[in-house]
């Protein structure tokens, strides 16, 4: 399998209001940038955005190490709460819906070939990647306001 790396991030002027996401993948020193922007979205829509265009890049079964600075969409993969959500008919512990569930299902099957280890990344900090993402993002969400 190959060892891929990607980064993505998600930006939103209001929440809801214009959008954008950005993310970038990383194999053998080669790097890839996607972006791109919706003009009525929410910060999490963009985040998952973000993940969901990089897992849908790849071609092929990969060994993917996937940084996110979002901790809704960390956690979800990491501390149960996308299967709880899913044994639950797609509504959260207290009964309510899941929100943005067209996403987490086009997410989960973009992931699904892939053997995917999840890290969480402090947004706006010392990571080079994840402050390209960001960069992406908002210049993805200003290409549209302007």
């Amino acid at each position: 399998m190959k060892a891929i790396e990607i980064y993505s991030d998600g930006a939103c002027s209001g929440n809801p209001g214009p959008g954008g996401w950005g993310a970038l993948l990383r194999f053998k020193g080669i790097e890839k940038e996607l972006s791109g922007a919706e003009p009525e979205t929410t910060n999490n829509r963009m985040e998952l955005m973000g993940a969901i265009a990089a897992f849908e890049c790849l071609k092929e079964p990969c060994a993917v190490d996937f940084y996110s600075d979002s901790q809704y969409v960390t956690k979800a993969l990491t501390d149960g709460w996308l299967i709880g959500w899913q044994k639950r008919g797609w509504k959260k512990a207290d009964k309510s819906p899941v929100l943005n569930v067209d996403l987490w299902q086009r997410l989960q099957k973009a992931m699904e070939p892939h053997r995917v280890v999840v890290h969480w990344v402090k947004g706006h900090a010392e990571n080079p990647y994840n402050n390209r993402c960001d960069a992406l993002a908002v210049a993805a969400r200003e290409r549209l306001v302007k």
